[in-house]
């Protein structure tokens, strides 16, 4: 078969996917961890990631550690280094950037390519470059990825599930029929378990089931996302790669789990102001404003408990969100109720430079706290994220999330290098301790 031939590829799409991205990284940093069952997640009490030495046991992601120690006494359980896998991440993408330009960063363990047209450039078929991008990945990278390659997004994805660990899956057009009758719906990207059982009720069970319906059909059935997953499946590209990047949020959501559950209403309300904190330092970045949103607390049964809250006017202020929170903390709280979670969500975003002045004034009022904010910032770059926090953070920065065995923090937390901070770090991993 000549995969290099252009109607095999009318369009080149690789995807990227790390193999158990944030485990695999801990083993990258430490090889004494190889073959070993690795799992982190240790600060949640959850499996986070896992390699496929624990997903061999039985291991899968969102178990309960307690389980884990069950099935799997011999696990390596590890508290998550989100430092240190963005590190990683970014990595990635300059790995991958050396063979295209043409790089969405899809998410912190993937990514897409498109390799159209660069045959000549890298004197290589498709399916040979792809090989070359994997080598080099796994290579300095120091742990697996799997890879799919065909002519749109979607067909991509379903290759880089394909065959893992470690795998390359090349689907060209004349052999995509193949592995769609193979692939049950609800594995096709973008599809979920609702929309997978209304297609079984016209008896579509595959990927090649629906791409086979004809067009008046999907289009009489379904919405317009799933309209452009049937051409997508077809071979016709529909969703270009965003290699710009993010342009901005319609929401902003922040929460945070605590262990053990706390019963202690100021400690309750600290965690969520530092939520706020966070949100508004999102919005900030991005010059982005909030005339609504919403808070709940979350208890130890699961439930959640919350109300929306309107703002005098868009803000990206953390004052302003709490003065709206105070108001109705105290409907929500509920004394000798555990809770576990906090989260508050600023919503409607827009544009900061849009905000219009009152003729109460409250906007021009706010614009001073703006400006105290823009310090805070400068100063949160200079010397790290929360180098000034609120009063009402306090407790939940002193003492934070987790105590006890979930408290552990990751070896990069703990392990700081010459002039570094706990606030301010070089991009630098740690490599040391298992």
């Amino acid at each position: 078969m000549a995969w290099g031939k252009s109607h095999e590829f009318p369009r080149a799409i690789l995807h990227v996917d790390g193999d158990g991205f944030f485990a695999g990284c801990e083993v990258a940093k430490n090889p004494r961890l190889r073959g070993k069952p690795v799992i982190t997640g240790k600060e949640r009490g959850i499996v986070s990631a896992c390699t496929y030495e624990a997903k061999a046991r039985g291991v899968k992601r969102g178990m309960q550690l307690h389980e884990v120690r069950r099935i799997c006494p011999e696990a390596v359980i590890l508290p998550s280094d989100y430092e240190t896998y963005s590190l990683f991440s970014e990595r990635m993408y300059g790995i991958v950037r050396r063979f295209t330009p043409s790089v969405e960063e899809y998410g912190i363990d993937e990514c897409f390519a498109d390799l159209t047209g660069l045959r000549r450039m890298h004197r290589a078929s498709y399916p040979d470059i792809a090989e070359r991008v994997k080598h080099d990945l796994e290579l300095e990278l120091g742990m697996t990825f799997s890879l799919g390659l065909s002519a749109t997004k979607v067909l991509a994805k379903i290759g880089s599930k394909w065959n893992k660990p470690s795998g390359l899956t090349v689907i060209p057009l004349s052999e995509a029929a193949v592995f769609l009758a193979k692939t049950p719906t609800e594995k096709v990207w973008g599809i979920g378990a609702n929309t997978a059982a209304y297609l079984a009720k016209f008896g579509v069970r595959t990927a090649l089931d629906l791409a086979r319906k004809g067009e008046a059909w999907v289009r009489g059935k379904l919405s317009k996302p799933y309209v452009e997953l049937w051409y997508e499946l077809n071979g016709e590209v529909m969703n270009e790669l965003d290699t710009e990047g993010r342009a901005g949020y319609r929401s902003i959501s922040k929460t945070k789990t605590f262990t053990p559950p706390s019963r202690d209403k100021a400690f309750v309300f600290s965690q969520l102001s530092k939520n706020i904190e966070n949100a508004c330092i999102k919005a900030r970045r991005w010059g982005l404003a909030a005339p609504e949103g919403a808070f709940f607390l979350k208890t130890q049964e699961f439930k959640y408990h919350g109300r929306e809250l309107r703002f005098p006017h868009p803000t990206n202020v953390p004052q302003d969100v709490l003065a709206a929170v105070r108001r109705e903390f105290d409907s929500v709280y509920r004394a000798g109720v555990p809770y576990r979670a906090t989260g508050i969500t600023l919503a409607k975003l827009s544009s900061d430079a849009s905000v219009q002045l009152d003729i109460f004034g409250s906007v021009s009022k706010a614009q001073g706290l703006k400006n105290v904010f823009d310090s805070v910032d400068a100063l949160s770059e200079r010397y790290g994220k929360h180098a000034v926090f609120l009063g009402s953070s306090f407790r939940a920065m002193r003492e934070g999330a987790h105590t006890g065995a979930r408290g552990e923090s990751a070896a990069r937390a703990r392990a700081l290098f010459k002039g570094e901070t706990a606030r301010r770090h070089l991009g630098v991993p740690f490599l040391g301790e298992v």
